[in-house]
């Protein structure tokens, strides 16, 4: 396999992370080398090419550990060793040096508050009274609280994490009570133990070449822990020792809520579909449409990025502007990560969001001051497909089935869209049925494809520092279209609604348009003061190396 670049430097993650675009990969459903049915390091080491074509410099893998994959991966068996269905540890190795030469930094999906009920861990424990790597409540009266029954001899009942099976590790509880001993303090013997092995754990991968962990369900750990106090205690804890020891290695969190998370010790944290005391509003009121994932406990809305035109940006620019204002004033650094999608939400197409829609998703996504992070096949525009049989612990609720962005990547007109060459009865999920699915290979092809135009904004949000995480950013209209100003230089113009739509530009930002280019652009037109964007449009306008000044 030919190999590009020269590989990653070797800054402090403070400082590579600046310029990372992001890519989730669900390894189960990427590229399967070996013909079983379901994706495998192999597979992915194959498609490096890919990625590194497409300009993303950071991955991150779902869980691969060892797992009876009652939620996908997510119950985990053994951190030590990766599943057999991927690979051994060595392919995993090799696959990060692979990566490595490619210029792209692979992360792993840490699963730090819980583990499988089928760990060597639990079923010791569950056997044993005097252990305390879990959180047991003795008695014969339920506890209330989600506990669930001992399965071993030890009398009494075990609290999970998430489903029964993910028993949750003794972190401590940030209020103890007399009536309740089974609320250990965070200094007890249990959880120091599991903070040691946390550390042991990501010592073994950073060790065998890895770049760092995204940490799922980063704020479970301390239980009952008002405003997170012992849970920030834990991770900046944690970070202290990864600065000195793996000052390169990322720390990045599934906690929905980066105002709170990165003055914890993360890295960066994402936007997510939960999380915050709004419940993933943020994230939600840019992208969901009452399709594909919807928990029954989300209260109907339109988002902005929705054809009708009726959503606001507002509870997105709120929150993104409380998130950075509370990471510059603690004083470390770190990112707001801004994904297309996930694994447990719905993809951006989804529902009545066409192909047409996705573009202008993109230029807001890659030129907004936020790490961007694109969920595997969201660059061609892959769907969310309903319907799909339960897999893996896939389905959360009635209206809830993460398995429709779970699907195989679409790669050619081959068998199996080149995921695999197993029978299509031995997928790990059916493929998009849609004989007109998007495949990478025909958008390689087409220079209009959502696919080259997501790699030309991923090439000039990196070649441009003004588009990048750390430039300054002026919001001129937030209403529809959505327009913006980047390091004073680059005019962003967004329009997802199919109306067109007008706004009356700014003094001095006219007096820039006369030197502007257009960058990258479709359906805005710029006529003196008037700005005119069409149905889907999008534009990005460099106004000339003098820049421009608006009065506020």
């Amino acid at each position: 396999m030919t190999t590009t670049g020269s590989g990653p430097d070797n800054r402090p993650a403070t400082e590579w992370l600046a310029d990372a675009v992001l890519y989730q990969i669900y390894p189960q459903s990427f590229a399967d080398a070996d013909g079983d049915g379901i994706g495998d390091f192999a597979g992915i080491e194959q498609r490096l090419e890919h990625l590194a074509w497409l300009g993303v410099n950071t991955v991150w893998l779902n869980p691969c550990f060892a797992s009876p994959f009652q939620d996908a991966g997510y119950d985990v068996s053994d951190y030590l060793t990766v599943a057999p269905r991927y690979g051994t540890n060595d392919s995993l190795a090799r696959l990060a040096d692979s990566a490595r030469r490619h210029g792209i930094r692979l992360l792993l999906d840490l699963v730090a508050g819980h583990t499988s009920d089928r760990h060597p861990w639990f079923t010791a424990s569950a056997d044993d009274p005097s252990d305390h790597r879990y959180i047991w409540a003795e008695g014969d009266t339920h506890p209330g609280d989600g506990f669930q029954p001992s399965p071993g001899t030890r009398p009494g009942w075990y609290k999970p994490n998430f489903f029964p099976s993910q028993p949750a590790l003794n972190f401590g509880y940030a209020r103890t009570h007399p009536d309740e001993p089974w609320r250990q303090p965070v200094d007890a013997d249990g959880p120091r133990a599991n903070r040691q092995a946390l550390r042991d754990i990501m010592e073994h991968w950073l060790d065998l070449g890895l770049s760092g962990f995204r940490v799922d369900m980063a704020a479970s750990l301390v239980k009952d822990d008002p405003g997170h106090a012992e849970s920030a205690r834990l991770w900046r804890d944690m970070r202290d020792w990864m600065d000195k020891s793996h000052p390169q290695a990322a720390l990045l969190s599934e906690w929905g809520d980066p105002a709170v998370s990165v003055p914890a010790g993360f890295h960066a944290d994402f936007f997510l579909q939960f999380g915050a005391e709004d419940d993933g509003l943020k994230l939600r009121s840019l992208w969901n449409n009452n399709t594909g994932t919807v928990s029954e406990g989300w209260a109907p809305l339109e988002p902005y990025f929705g054809a009708d035109g009726t959503g606001s940006l507002g509870t997105f620019l709120d929150g993104w502007r409380t998130a950075t204002d509370a990471i510059s004033a603690a004083g470390r650094g770190g990112f707001v990560a801004l994904p297309t999608a996930n694994h447990d939400f719905s993809r951006l197409a989804c529902g009545p969001r066409t192909t047409e829609q996705l573009p202008a998703a993109f230029a807001f996504q890659l030129t907004w001051p936020t790490l961007p992070a694109v969920y595997y096949g969201d660059e061609i525009g892959m769907r969310y497909i309903p319907d799909l049989p339960e897999r893996e612990g896939s389905v959360l609720g009635a209206r809830y089935n993460r398995a429709g962005s779970r699907t195989p990547m679409q790669w050619d007109a081959t068998d199996n869209a080149g995921f695999s060459t197993a029978a299509a009865e031995r997928l790990y999920l059916p493929l998009d049925p849609d004989p007109a699915r998007p495949t990478v290979a025909a958008q390689r092809e087409d220079p209009g494809s959502l696919l080259n135009l997501v790699r030309r904004l991923i090439a000039l949000r990196k070649s441009t520092p003004e588009l990048g995480s750390q430039a300054g950013v002026q919001v001129l209209h937030e209403g529809y279209p959505f327009v913006y100003l980047r390091g004073g230089r680059y005019l962003i113009v967004v329009n997802p609604r199919r109306e067109r739509s007008e706004f009356t530009l700014p003094e001095g930002i006219t007096s820039g348009l006369t030197r502007a280019q257009a960058v990258e652009a479709a359906g805005v037109d710029v006529n003196d003061d008037l700005l005119t964007a069409a149905g889907f449009a999008y534009g990005v306008f460099d106004l000339g190396s003098a820049g421009v000044r608006v009065a506020r």
